[in-house]
């Protein structure tokens, strides 16, 4: 199969429901509201190629406020992969981003095991290995200090999650924690903010989508009233290896190892306090 004259094209809402498709059908298990969440997010972060009108391939490069950059969500079309495409798209994806966020600004990805040395040939280095756990969720007595979120609290949590994320992201996060068929908690002791946690339903289960803690005991509380909400559901957590607390974490609730990749960097790695970095937010865009 030959194909000619591929343009980096800025993909519109549908085409990006299409690429969710695509993750579904690779088995990444999207949540049920991220396209719309994505594209909130950034609705110019999304390219992709056209081959006779019709999209083969595409991927996310989000910007946050030009200060951070984020690589996600790369997919080619099972039947143009082994082509070269995915090679050249992934080089103007990263090119394409560059322009969209300041100078030495830095951009991050998590790299699967197999695509590694390819990312870092294009100027990625690892920052960090992740984990997927899973185990099912199932009834505890939750701490009194555990609560949801509300709207009341939604400047202590942007502040608190710029301190762990390392950027602001209101344009994410608030529409985040408020999407269907999620849960978001926070643990509030003494009138002080100490983590939160959201979870969004998926097709298989639940995903923990970020869980960060002040401590281990908060983490375990928070982790705790996730899973509360989802008995007898597979409750997903994607944890940085560079905690240990987050490892100790699932292994006292024993969970089952899923697959690993890598968070990895362009530029400057983000200064970070990855000791309150329990469960990551996403794969996809950061």
């Amino acid at each position: 199969m030959e194909i000619d004259n591929l343009q980096l094209t800025k993909l519109n809402y549908k085409e990006l429901e299409t690429l969710m498709l695509w993750a579904k059908e690779e088995g990444w298990d999207p949540g049920l509201n991220d396209a719309a969440l994505f594209w909130e997010t950034d609705p110019n972060g999304f390219y992709g190629y056209f081959n006779n009108q019709e999209f083969i391939a595409g991927g996310a490069i989000i910007s946050y406020n030009g200060e951070f950059g984020f690589m996600g969500l790369f997919i080619v079309h099972r039947e143009y992969r082994h082509l070269g495409i995915g090679r050249k798209l992934w080089y103007q994806r990263r090119d394409k981003l560059l322009s969209r966020i300041n100078k030495d600004a830095s951009i991050g990805m998590d790299g699967v095991v197999a695509m590694q040395s390819f990312y870092h040939k294009g100027g990625f280095n690892i920052a960090f290995r992740d984990e997927r756990h899973e185990r099912f969720g199932e009834k505890f007595t939750l701490n009194t200090y555990v609560s949801k979120i509300s709207e009341y609290d939604m400047s202590d949590i942007l502040k608190y999650d710029a301190v762990c994320f390392g950027f602001h992201r209101p344009q994410f996060l608030i529409p985040w924690i408020k999407q269907a068929y999620g849960f978001s908690f926070k643990y509030v002791e003494n009138g002080l903010l100490k983590g939160y946690a959201i979870m969004r339903k998926t097709g298989k289960g639940y995903k923990i989508c970020p869980l960060f803690a002040d401590n281990p005991f908060v983490a375990e509380e928070l982790y705790k009233a996730c899973l509360n909400e989802a008995p007898y559901e597979l409750v997903y957590i994607d944890i940085p290896m560079i905690n240990q607390l987050a490892i100790d974490l699932v292994k006292k609730y024993e969970t089952r190892f899923v697959f690993e990749c890598a968070r990895m960097y362009l530029n400057s790695t983000p200064s970070i306090p990855y000791e309150r970095i329990f469960g990551i937010t996403t794969f996809e865009i950061g």
